[in-house]
């Protein structure tokens, strides 16, 4: 059933070529059909402030089409005939991974600008030279071909933040240096505004269940909150259960009056089950934009995720890298530069290793290593707002196809 559906897309696909497409309607969407990632806030951006500007999101979850129109904002159901009548007729599409991310199927014609959703030093997409991946990227095994026709589906625009990233972006996705712009995120905005204009983005845009979590984290319980991050693994293992001692965490973070936030990532296979006694403990769900709840937090723990740059942007924050399965992470996906060189934060190898570091405190940031990243990964990207710079390049004309 899943082979004849992707042949019919793909007969779909040449007729999607004749579709005459408005310069004045962007069509934006997001993994799995959520509403988050660098494509949300350029997206609301561009409906608050683009008013010249027809802006729809356009998703494969009924339940994110019914948020975002809660929120008074444009959104159809892909599969919808609005839906595909707005991907046919949007020249410009905003998306976080792939086209997939709307529809491959109706993308013929289209400025597709990727959003991506992280700088750091992963090998991805053509990159890759072993794991799970390369049976697509190198082998090119006709399954992984066949079932993934967006990934070789060059962007015509990639969103990078310096030279030092737009390498690695350029060859990943074979497209030219000059293809990549160097403008930053539109998602660290909410990292980097005052509180004011934070508060006001939460007020109006953001769920229920952001809210109570903010209201658990401001409440006054806690000392400290910690918040851990890990990367997806291939193997989509259970990260929380196989790597931590759930039971002993939650026991000591409860004597300390400290809270632990764990945000898996959305590919992340977990169990809730194992969460249901713990006190100190919370599981976050997948899904949840958590970008707006970073700045309520003290310390991030993570691996080898982007999240790590990102974290890094605000002041007055520490970091401690967890690298419990360095070598095995290496064995599935390798990195693109030297490791060690271009992280900040503390190191901790086993599990014992971060119980005492958190015990401790002994997780301080050096306010000079952290300079130094950012420097390497956002440079003068940090002060730009990518959003309306994003929005100035397609209004003069200078985002065209490839």
């Amino acid at each position: 059933m899943k082979a004849l559906l992707f042949a019919a897309l793909y007969l779909v696909y040449p007729l999607s070529f004749l579709f005459p497409r408005s310069r004045r309607k962007w069509a934006f969407g997001s993994f799995r059909g959520a509403f988050n990632d660098n494509a949300k806030y350029l997206f609301i951006y561009c409906s608050e402030h683009c008013p010249d500007i027809h802006s729809v999101w356009l998703s494969k979850s009924m339940k994110t089409v019914r948020e975002v129109r809660r929120l008074g904002l444009e959104a159809h159901f892909i599969a919808s005939p609005s839906g595909i009548w707005h991907a046919l007729t949007s020249k410009y599409w905003f998306f976080n991974s792939y086209t997939s991310d709307i529809l491959f199927a109706l993308s013929g014609g289209v400025v597709a600008v990727n959003l991506w959703h992280g700088v750091g030093l992963k090998r991805t997409e053509f990159n890759i030279n072993h794991g799970k991946l390369a049976e697509r990227y190198q082998q090119r095994k006709f399954r992984e071909v066949y079932f993934h026709p967006e990934s070789f589906r060059r962007p015509d625009w990639l969103l990078s933040s310096t030279p030092f990233q737009t390498r690695m972006f350029a060859s990943a996705f074979r497209i030219p240096e000059g293809r990549c712009l160097e403008l930053g995120y539109p998602r660290n905005g909410i990292l980097t505004c005052s509180d004011g204009e934070r508060q006001a983005f939460i007020a109006r845009y953001e769920s229920e269940l952001t809210k109570e979590l903010l209201r658990n984290i401001e409440s006054g319980t806690y000392t400290k909150v910690y918040i851990y991050m890990p990367t997806w693994r291939d193997s989509q293992r259970n990260v929380f259960t196989q790597s931590f001692d759930l039971p002993r965490l939650d026991a000591m973070l409860r004597e300390k009056k400290a809270l632990m936030l764990l945000k898996p990532h959305a590919n992340v296979i977990v169990d809730r089950k194992d969460f249901a006694q713990l006190t100190n403990i919370v599981l976050v769900d997948g899904t949840m934009d958590i970008y707006p709840v970073l700045p309520h937090t003290d310390v991030l723990i993570t691996d080898y995720s982007s999240i790590l740059y990102d974290y890094l942007l605000m002041e007055d924050k520490d970091v401690i890298l967890y690298l419990y399965d360095y070598e095995a992470y290496l064995n599935d996906r390798d990195l693109y530069y030297p490791f060690d060189e271009n992280v900040a934060g503390r190191r901790v190898y086993t599990f014992d290793e971060l119980y005492r570091c958190i015990e401790t405190g002994d997780h301080t940031l050096d306010p000079a290593e952290r300079r130094r990243i950012t420097a390497k990964f956002w440079g003068d990207s940090v002060s730009a707002d990518s959003r309306q710079m994003l929005v100035d390049r397609v209004r003069e004309g200078k985002l065209n196809r490839l």
